[in-house]
């Protein structure tokens, strides 16, 4: 199994505090964010850890770590740095955003989760947002669950059905070798056939990891929840810093 680090992103709602550094290498509680994730990759048995990187890609000195320079990060969104990794998404892997901090028993359930896709979603999401005031609930990337099945996932769904859970993406998905093949095919087949706007980017270049999730599903493929029940911690703003010590003490 490998791991899949996205790191290419810029930090601009960070402020001062990545400026002039990568988000992943914000340092929080004596440890950067991707050293912390690399570790609890290692301590589960993932020797294969794949940094997709950006800008400011000298700043990076992680030892057996395989570096992928996503060139034309300003070009695209998540999606597209993820897929300049594809060489290494031939088989079964997790990949992970660098901007965040969890409780390392998060690993455990996605490395047990037993299906082709399946992406690790907080039900009890909403505490997450209380007095966050520069990152409101609405730029959340939810998700509405039905029969452990994922129906909708994008930012901002308000509501669902009385028979319906919602929930939020963290940032962590795992995919078997099939899944595997199943998301690079459906990435090859739009990359070649689909024009104009994609789901809630502007285009499929531009995409989001959640509008290809979409298009699975629309698809009629199934992408199941993995329920995180320990403490995890988005860095996006200077409000979030507390927050991840606390969980990291």
């Amino acid at each position: 199994m490998n791991a899949i680090i996205l790191s290419a992103g810029s930090a601009t709602r960070l402020g001062y505090l990545a400026k002039e550094i990568p988000k992943g290498l914000l340092e929080i509680n004596g440890k950067t964010l991707i050293e912390r994730q690399i570790e609890i990759y290692k301590k589960n048995g993932i020797e294969k850890i794949i940094l997709i990187i950006g800008p400011h890609s000298n700043q990076y000195t992680f030892d057996n770590v395989i570096y992928v320079k996503d060139i034309e990060y300003e070009k695209h969104d998540v999606l597209g740095s993820l897929m300049t990794g594809s060489n290494y998404m031939d088989d079964e892997f997790i990949m992970s955003y660098s901007d965040i901090v969890f409780d390392e028993a998060i690993i455990d359930d996605i490395i047990n989760f037993k299906g082709d896709v399946g992406i690790a979603v907080d039900y009890h999401w909403e505490k997450n947002y209380e007095n966050r005031t520069l990152h409101p609930k609405e730029q959340a990337d939810n998700v509405v669950i039905k029969d452990n099945k994922i129906l909708k996932i994008r930012k901002n769904i308000s509501h669902c059905d009385s028979t319906e859970l919602l929930g939020e993406f963290i940032g962590i998905m795992k995919l078997s070798k099939n899944g595997s093949k199943i998301f690079l095919e459906k990435y090859d087949s739009l990359k070649k056939t689909h024009k104009g706007k994609f789901h809630n980017a502007d285009s499929f270049e531009q995409a989001y990891l959640t509008d290809i999730l979409q298009d699975l599903i629309n698809s009629g493929n199934i992408i199941q929840p993995i329920n995180i029940q320990k403490a995890w911690c988005e860095i996006d703003t200077p409000e979030d810093i507390p927050r991840a010590k606390k969980i990291l003490v």
